[in-house]
């Protein structure tokens, strides 16, 4: 049953299976979670978002018409909830960040990525993502880690896609900035850093 589609456990929940929407809780739950957690630094926080964002979609499952992919239609729900839980919360500092599971690359040739070790190189990206600015956080985990396109990103941050290409280029320029310290001199200089 894990194979079906999107949409095809859409049509068993409308059709009267409920329990069906579990799969859908399984299938993007870390990644909702890291996208409240990017813009809310607070795991509690985060949490409570990606609750409130299943139960709204699950509530609102009718008025997913299929224009857009499942997990950008969920991913715009979370953004909303996330910023509307920036809007109401005062702001609180904290260093941590949701684990990275997934190889970040921001075009370092493999075999200069394999030079670090691994854990240590997830290590230093999760803290320089943590360093970010919230929204240049939010860009690179859409598109490098959670593989959305410039389209569905413009989808679920309500921006043109040509402005997004520009905050995703500078944002990448900025995340190589502070990355600068943790390379090899020789890698930041071989993309512009």
């Amino acid at each position: 049953m894990s194979r079906l589609t999107d949409q095809e456990i859409i049509d068993k929940i409308r059709g009267g299976n409920e329990y069906s929407y579990s799969l859908l809780v399984n299938r993007y739950k870390s990644l909702v979670y890291t996208l409240a957690l990017r813009l809310l630094k607070i795991r509690e926080d985060a949490e409570e978002v990606a609750q409130d964002t299943f139960c709204n979609a699950f509530n609102s499952l009718d008025s997913f018409r299929g224009d857009s992919k499942f997990s950008t239609w969920l991913y715009r729900i979370a953004y909303r909830k996330s910023i509307d839980q920036l809007r109401r919360k005062e702001r609180r500092k904290a260093n941590e960040i949701g684990v990275i599971d997934e190889n970040i690359h921001l075009g370092f040739t493999d075999r200069q990525m394999e030079r670090m070790d691994h854990q240590a190189r997830k290590q230093i990206v999760k803290n320089t993502i943590a360093r970010l600015p919230d929204e240049d956080a939010l860009l690179i985990t859409l598109f490098y880690l959670n593989e959305q396109s410039l389209v569905e990103i413009s989808e679920v941050m309500d921006l043109p896609v040509n402005t997004l290409k520009v905050r995703l280029f500078r944002s990448r320029k900025r995340l190589l900035v502070l990355l600068k310290d943790q390379l090899e001199p020789g890698i930041i200089q071989q993309y512009g850093g």
